[in-house]
């Protein structure tokens, strides 16, 4: 190689690689009727990326939905997760389609009438997979409505049935900040009688009369759809960023993060709120 093209290299600056976690916020559960669908998780992108020093990369913690809203989307760089899927209500049986789909409403129709209406979660075409699918609410005659579970990171909602709302479906296991966390759950269907149960941050439904559970800060959980009453809002969203330990990162304004100490050769930096840039030196 010439000598200038190796004074060139010697001052082309690596890359460095990132392993990044991006949750989306999570959706809202649904209201005002009875036996309302669990809210979907927070869409959830896990893997890594080449990141040039000195540059500047956008970061976004997408926000929780207040009850029967859709979560907001969280951004990497390149990567975006999208919000997820609200629960379904007294004015959409469905839940809505997002990074994990939400739970579709007990019907309360003509007997033996199922609501087979749900949210898709990531067969909308999502690539690669975010999340799941919510399952649908149902009620069948002489027993009670009962809203379906929101869809979770790792697995579809489970089925409502007797005046038992659907249970979330289940999130996603972590160890990107050393320690191991499960995100993303899907919020619980509400049920006449029972409420669904929800994991990974997700919010459980409310029984009867009662109002549906939020979903856990910075997970991108789901809320609980109400028995009858107020849903859930959804958790917010997490960008979680691992990278060697001899480089330093800077979180722009607009942003609210933390860095743990180093360990094992890495850094980690916690991202739980805001819009702004971060970059490497």
């Amino acid at each position: 190689m010439p000598i200038l093209g190796i004074i060139a290299s010697q001052n082309r600056p690596r890359v460095i690689t990132v392993d990044y976690l991006v949750v989306a916020g999570g959706g809202g559960g649904g209201s005002n009727s009875l036996g309302n669908g669990g809210a979907g998780a927070g869409g959830y992108r896990a893997d890594s990326l080449s990141c040039a020093p000195s540059t500047n990369f956008t970061v976004t913690v997408g926000a929780g939905g207040a009850a029967q809203v859709t979560g907001s989307n969280s951004v990497f760089s390149s990567i975006t997760s999208s919000g997820g899927g609200y629960g379904g209500n007294d004015t959409n049986n469905a839940g809505f389609t997002g990074g994990s789909g939400g739970g579709g409403r007990g019907t309360q129709e003509s007997p033996n009438q199922v609501n087979t209406n749900f949210g898709a979660g990531n067969s909308g075409g999502y690539s690669p997979v975010e999340g799941y699918a919510g399952t649908g609410g149902w009620k069948y005659s002489g027993q009670s409505s009962a809203g379906g579970g929101g869809g979770g990171a790792s697995a579809v909602a489970g089925n409502p049935s007797n005046g038992r709302g659907g249970n979330g479906g289940t999130g996603t296991s972590s160890s990107i900040t050393g320690s191991a966390v499960t995100r993303a759950g899907g919020g619980g269907g509400g049920g006449a009688n029972t409420a669904g149960t929800a994991s990974g941050g997700g919010g459980a439904g409310g029984a009867g009369g009662g109002g549906g559970a939020a979903g856990t800060v910075n997970t991108g959980g789901g809320g609980g759809g109400a028995g009858t009453g107020t849903g859930g809002a959804g958790g917010s969203g997490v960008v979680i960023l691992k990278y060697p330990d001899t480089k330093t990162i800077t979180i722009g304004a607009g942003l609210t993060g933390s860095t743990a100490s180093p360990s094992g050769g890495f850094k980690r930096t916690t991202i739980t709120a805001g819009t702004g840039n971060v970059s490497w030196a």
